[in-house]
């Protein structure tokens, strides 16, 4: 969840401490993870990668790049990589400007942090824009929920989160795909809605 803050300051504190806690919370996420990391292929591109919880479930000879805000974060998910025996070219980045040549990627990643990016919009067009036609876009986070009276207690938290920790439980990252172009080939919904995964395609033409 890569900002425009300084990676020192206030917001990498934030991202640090947002990132904790959803770590903490890994079991609500199901086999998500999993069902992310096996459908990377080719030249991956990890976006907001934090302390590298998914690394285990890339395949062995992945070609993994990954961008992290925190310098922190990205230490721990450095020592993971090593004691996994991964090779990762592991950035300092931000996702609503990635430093990544157009159309350079086959597959671009990203778990549980556009929630609490500034500009969730804006870091799904920089995600577009790096993959190459043909290639495979993965997603998976807390969303909206599927009904009202959820969707009223995710407002309320959010009258707490967002000041806090710019962290959103309301945003629906699928409609910002489907608004670039993507054609969605997989996507499911469960735990009342609010956690969302998806796969969707970049077009060829």
């Amino acid at each position: 969840m890569s900002g425009t803050r300084s990676c020192g300051g206030t917001g990498t504190n934030r991202r640090r401490r947002t990132t904790a806690r959803w770590d903490s919370w890994n079991g609500i996420f199901r086999d998500t993870r999993e069902w992310i990391c096996r459908q990377a292929t080719g030249d991956i591109l990890e976006v907001a990668i934090g302390t590298g919880l998914n690394l285990p479930h890339y395949a062995e000879d992945v070609r993994l790049a990954a961008v992290e805000q925190s310098p922190e974060m990205l230490a721990i998910g450095q020592q993971r990589a090593e004691k996994l025996g991964m090779a990762v070219d592991l950035r300092i980045g931000d996702a609503q400007a990635l430093n990544f040549p157009d159309a350079s990627l086959d597959t671009v990643v990203c778990t549980f942090s556009l929630c609490a990016i500034p500009d969730d919009h804006r870091a799904v067009r920089e995600m577009i824009r790096v993959l190459r036609p043909g290639g495979l876009l993965l997603l998976a986070d807390h969303v909206a929920g599927a009904h009202w009276p959820t969707r009223a207690a995710q407002w309320s938290i959010e009258r707490i989160t967002i000041p806090l920790g710019e962290e959103h439980f309301r945003r629906r990252p699928i409609r910002h795909v489907q608004a670039g172009g993507l054609v969605i080939e997989h996507h499911e919904r469960f735990n009342l809605g609010i956690i969302e995964r998806l796969a969707a395609r970049k077009p060829v033409h």
